[in-house]
């Protein structure tokens, strides 16, 4: 992240979704999308519109040759995470899903965000690609429908960790040197493992305004998250400095143990829940 973005997500943050400067005025939002080649999240802020439900983002890169590398990542995972300010000057976060629209509906959109704003005209008229207009729609947890569909994904997802981390392990513990290919892996798995939770830290927000009752718990994982990402950083530079397998396998064998135990909080809480049944504490 530049240094430019990076004071304007803070200076958005901090006041409500207004900033100052270049942007003053602008109704900007913050999109995060998670890495296509690193599983990690990128926040970048951007102007949008509203259009009925649905919130537009043009990526125009200041009329670049190239799209926005936000571009690239929600065209690989379309669930992304936006923040709004709100009219009582707090930030409102929230998951979506982002659409990138096409044909007249596209050219439609765009002349009538350039007749608004003759910057995007500019835009496009500087570079020979076409500038994508995507289209964010809030992701509805209100339908117990939708409640049972996240439930069965979590718990896929984490089976899907729980094994890939045990192939780690598994390759750790017949490895007396850590080569090429399975230090890949295991920043593989350390990569889709940042895109899980920050996927789930995107519709924790709305859960808690679902289920009150969850607003403990919620508060518990959010925390764990911060746990096991520091976890997972230390993991990633060990990886990236020769360290002995041992130390390897126990910083792994540290990190499965506090997924686990994780796992196995988030499941007894959220999935009794998201369908219905009776939640046990833990």
């Amino acid at each position: 992240m530049s240094d430019f973005n990076a004071r304007v997500i803070e200076e958005f943050r901090a006041n409500g979704g207004r900033v100052g400067g270049m942007f003053e005025g602008a109704q900007l939002l913050l999109l995060t999308t998670t890495g296509a080649r690193s599983g990690r999240p990128h926040t970048n802020p951007t102007v949008y519109v509203r259009d009925g439900a649905r919130l537009l983002v043009f990526a125009s890169n200041a009329g670049g040759p190239k799209h926005p590398a936000w571009f690239h990542n929600l065209s690989a995972d379309a669930h992304v995470t936006v923040e709004l300010g709100t009219p009582e000057g707090s930030v409102e976060r929230f998951p979506a899903t982002a659409v990138v629209t096409e044909g007249a509906e596209r050219d439609r959109l765009y002349a009538e965000q350039a007749a608004r704003d003759p910057a995007f005209g500019a835009y496009q008229d500087g570079t020979d690609r076409v500038i994508p207009v995507v289209a964010l729609h809030r992701v509805d947890l209100s339908d117990p429908a939708r409640h049972r569909a996240i439930a069965a994904h979590l718990t896929k997802v984490h089976d899907e960790l729980r094994a890939e981390l045990a192939a780690v392990r598994e390759g750790l513990g017949a490895s007396r040197t850590i080569g090429r290919q399975l230090a890949r892996h295991c920043l593989s798995f350390c990569g889709a493992l940042h895109a899980h939770h920050h996927n789930e830290d995107g519709v924790f927000d709305l859960l808690e305004r679902q289920f009150p009752d969850l607003s403990d718990a919620l508060d518990r994982m959010r925390r764990e998250h911060e746990v096991v990402a520091r976890t997972v950083e230390e993991l990633e530079a060990l990886l990236t400095s020769d360290a002995a397998p041992d130390t390897l396998r126990a910083e792994v064998d540290r990190l499965a143990a506090r997924l686990e135990e994780h796992f196995a909080y988030e499941e007894t809480q959220l999935v009794p829940a998201l369908t219905g049944e009776e939640r046990r504490a833990r």
